[in-house]
């Protein structure tokens, strides 16, 4: 990437969740630090950064800084409503992976840093690949029709559903399976579609969920 793409002063939110592009994120937001950057990306139309705390607390103490991992997902707010007053629920949504350059914290306790966009997934090559891709395309279709069953309104991916892009089914299979934190962050990270594809349906196998 050029240095042109570099992203300055992009707003981070430290969190114990990860976030994949594509990925949906509803948040309550209540400092005044977060509402200020809600406010702001709004006002702007700019994305936020999600990052996975490496170490710290989401609200970061003097002497416990928030320390974010190094690879984070740029999220852009969809929908914003007032729940009580000094409250806003937002729901994000995951556009591009990003690296984290640097980063500093803001009077107020706000990280700010410099983010570098990652390329898309290296797309899926071979029968094998192909094959791992079409059982876990499956068992995301049966997730997404016992969840629309059992309760409509809280599916956890937005539309529209792609079904037949690798990055999206291994996005969202890799969200929604009970998965270590840091163990979901390796899967964000992976910059090859076949090879999240690998690692879910490895973990299926095991868990007898193909």
């Amino acid at each position: 990437m050029s240095s042109t793409s570099v992203l300055a002063d992009v707003p981070l939110f430290p969190l114990h969740t990860v976030l994949f592009p594509d990925g949906l994120l509803p948040l309550k937001i209540f400092e005044a630090r977060y509402l200020d950057m809600a406010r702001g990306c709004l006002r702007e139309k700019t994305p936020f950064g999600v990052c996975l705390l490496k170490s710290g607390g989401e609200v970061a103490q003097p002497d416990e800084p928030s320390v974010p991992e190094n690879i984070g997902c740029l999220a852009e707010i969809g929908e914003c409503d007032v729940e009580t007053f000094g409250m806003l629920l937002i729901r994000a949504r995951g556009t591009r992976r990003f690296k984290l350059l640097s980063h500093r914290v803001e009077p107020s306790g706000l990280l700010v840093g410099m983010a570098e966009p990652l390329s898309d997934d290296v797309p899926l090559e071979g029968n094998e690949q192909l094959a791992k891709f079409g059982a876990c395309a499956e068992v995301l279709e049966r997730i997404i029709a016992t969840i629309r069953e059992r309760d409509p309104d809280s599916l956890p991916f937005a539309e529209p559903f792609k079904l037949d892009d690798p990055t999206w089914v291994s996005n969202r299979l890799s969200e929604v399976l009970p998965i270590a934190l840091k163990a979901r962050q390796k899967l964000m990270e992976l910059q090859d579609a076949g090879a999240r594809i690998d690692v879910v349906h490895h973990y299926m196998q095991q868990h007898q969920l193909l």
